[in-house]
């Protein structure tokens, strides 16, 4: 990108994207049979490897795969014109309204304090368009670890929180111990149950740290997979299979991972 990109530039790259679209849609035979269901699966696998672009923070990365997933959408809006149900036009003026509505303090005479005081007025708002939870807008589909992540930002918007981290602390410690007495128990329905609990009062927990925990996870997860892949290398180069080798001489080459 060079700075000198005018709004005349980008509406202009815009503009051939969705003419690339239409001839694509006329004339290639893969895209003339795409419908929105058989492109969905598609969509979700790109937004996946946009967030590991944005983890690993490569720029060039985020920039590719923002434009499959801009792709993507004016794909969607482009079938949509098709059946006269709506085209992109209709997409981008429906989140500009939304924007609008949803912004008083921006576009209105609303006044707020902080971010906080904007989410709330947020929830609020969704719920005087006629939603009748505040958890209507979560989807279904969505992993349970990030479900439970949006769950506890939807109630907490509404004033339902807990007031200091500490508390949130404690009730994960109270978890923990429920946990244990199932566990102790050996009732293998309430072990899971109450895991089930402790894995949510970690998440309610990360938000009070400001920690999103799915990056806190994939992070743990990318440093685990690159430790022991080098146990795996360090292995090989000793002719060991890593089967056969002893947890005490693993732990060695673990360790030396850490250290690097």
């Amino acid at each position: 990108m060079t700075p000198m990109n005018s709004r005349e530039n980008q509406l202009n790259a815009l503009d051939r994207l969705l003419t690339i679209m239409d001839e694509l849609r006329e004339q290639c035979p893969w895209d003339k049979k795409q419908t929105l269901q058989s492109l969905r699966h598609l969509t979700i696998e790109e937004t996946y490897e946009l967030g590991d672009a944005i983890l690993n923070n490569d720029l060039e990365e985020v920039k590719k795969e923002l434009g499959d997933l801009l792709l993507h959408i004016v794909f969607y809006a482009k079938i949509g014109s098709e059946t006269q149900d709506f085209d992109i036009a209709d997409v981008a003026n429906e989140i500009c309204e939304k924007l609008i509505h949803r912004h008083p303090h921006i576009y209105g005479d609303v006044q707020v304090a902080d971010e906080e005081e904007v989410k709330k007025n947020w929830e609020k708002l969704k719920l005087k368009e006629g939603k009748k939870s505040v958890l209507e807008g979560v989807p279904k589909s969505l992993p349970a670890l990030v479900k439970a992540s949006r769950i506890q930002d939807k109630v907490a918007g509404v004033g339902f929180d807990w007031e200091e981290p500490q508390q949130v602390f404690e009730k994960l410690e109270e978890e923990l111990a429920e946990l244990q007495d199932e566990v102790n128990a050996q009732n293998q329905d309430k072990i899971e149950a109450e895991f089930g609990d402790v894995l949510f009062s970690m998440i309610n927990y990360a938000r009070f740290l400001k920690i999103n925990p799915e990056d806190a996870l994939e992070r743990t997860n990318k440093k685990f997979i690159k430790r022991f892949q080098y146990l795996e290398e360090k292995a090989k180069v000793n002719s060991k299979s890593i089967q056969d080798m002893t947890l005490a001489e693993m732990d060695v080459f673990w360790e030396e991972a850490k250290r690097l």
